[in-house]
């Protein structure tokens, strides 16, 4: 594992030598470790037919400020698995052939896309980070972080989480008396007290790679709405005695995922303020 004492901007175009710099060990991730992000949806609330990947932040798709920060923080191009769907030959046209792409024809749940991928990684025993094409500034150090704390020895999962003023639309966190993960609760399927709670899934983590595939053979669409839910691997993995830890985001701003225009606008207008 090779280790960078590095500076990391809190957001693109920060000027070196303001507190908007963050002073980090990080490990970077060049030794068993993939990722898989998923890109297969088309976005309906961005009333665009353009994928909502493929929608640009400072100039440059979502999904290209995801596969950049991956790679800054170690990752290899050819280690990098995009999942797509909806217009996903415009997707690969845009990314370029230098990651790995893998079809999700039918948008059954990212628990079912992130299925697509077992072929690819098919005896392959180490970590795999699963991203959002469309949460456009999860940082290199936190992918890092991801990594650094999976890579523990009881450790099965980690799940990335922040804490917002209004959580709806975001799947709840259940911690156990630990403080470790117990259980994310999709909206739809959370109960009023489950609703107030303020932290909430990134859609953001880090798996033991068997643990993940072993996982999602035990997900079913006995939900509200009827899809394979990636966060429901993870209570196979805590039946199996392993832990799933929490990281949790000091700035929720890095984990704003993109679901219309107001909110792209939203996120430019911020990243344009550290310019």
């Amino acid at each position: 594992m090779v280790r960078h004492r590095v500076l990391v901007p809190a957001f693109p175009g920060s000027n070196p030598g303001t507190s908007d710099f963050l002073f980090f060990l990080v490990q970077h991730m060049d030794t068993k470790c993939k990722a898989i992000v998923l890109a297969a949806g088309k976005g309906v609330r961005m009333q665009s037919e353009m994928p909502k990947v493929l929608h640009r932040l400072s100039g440059k798709p979502l999904v290209l400020h995801v596969i950049h920060n991956l790679m800054h923080a170690g990752l290899k191009e050819e280690d990098i698995i995009v999942v797509v769907g909806y217009r996903g030959d415009d997707v690969i046209h845009a990314i370029g052939n230098r990651v790995q792409f893998v079809w999700q024809n039918e948008q059954l749940g990212t628990g079912h896309a992130v299925m697509q991928a077992e072929p690819v990684l098919q005896g392959y025993n180490g970590i795999v980070i699963v991203a959002c094409g469309d949460v456009p500034l999860i940082k290199p150090e936190t992918f890092s972080m991801l990594f650094a704390t999976t890579n523990d020895q009881k450790t099965g999962a980690v799940v990335l989480t922040m804490e917002l003023e209004n959580p709806f639309g975001y799947g709840r966190i259940i911690r156990d008396e630990y403080g470790n993960l117990l259980k994310i609760v999709e909206e739809k399927d959370a109960a009023p007290q489950q609703k107030a709670i303020r932290e909430v899934n990134t859609g953001t983590y880090a798996f033991k790679s068997p643990l993940l595939f072993q996982g999602l053979k035990t997900v079913t669409t006995e939900n509200a709405q009827r899809e394979y839910y990636l966060p429901d691997a993870l209570t196979y993995i805590r039946s199996t005695g392993n832990t799933v830890k929490i990281i949790k985001l000091e700035d929720p701003t890095q984990g704003s995922g993109i679901n219309s225009k107001e909110e792209l606008a939203k996120l430019e207008d911020i990243i344009s303020k550290f310019k």
